[in-house]
């Protein structure tokens, strides 16, 4: 089993420390762990190992300063985006549900109403 040891030794330019490499592998762990796939094919069987990987291979983008914080206002714009359509969707939904509701205990009714209902002795006989 490959350990990765520390001090990380890596040729991106766009990382500037060790800080920055850190918090960058934080973050795509965070996203790995949350479902997001593998920016490249790796042995590595823990998730903190893989992004280690990614972001010294530069497979995945870092962005600093000005470009970073304008990616993060995107972010929570789409996330807040996403959060609107679905509370507006859930407005909707109830509606949807009271029918599905009354035409499941119509469909109950009827059925209850047409069979017999059997008794132990029915069903177990003598």
């Amino acid at each position: 089993m490959d350990i990765i040891s520390l001090p990380i030794k890596h040729d991106n330019e766009e990382i500037e420390g060790t800080y920055r490499l850190v918090m960058a592998s934080v973050m795509r762990a965070k996203a790995l762990s949350m479902g997001a796939l593998p920016a490249k094919a790796s042995k590595a069987k823990k998730i903190t190992t893989l992004a280690i990987e990614e972001v010294v291979s530069g497979a995945v983008i870092v962005l600093s300063g000005n470009a970073a914080v304008k990616a993060r206002e995107d972010a929570k714009e789409m996330v807040h985006k996403r959060v609107m359509d679905e509370a507006q969707q859930k407005e909707t939904m109830p509606e949807d549900i009271t029918e599905l509701e009354k035409d499941l205990k119509v469909y109950l009714s009827e059925k209850s109403g047409t069979e017999k209902k059997k008794t132990i002795e029915d069903i177990f006989g003598d």
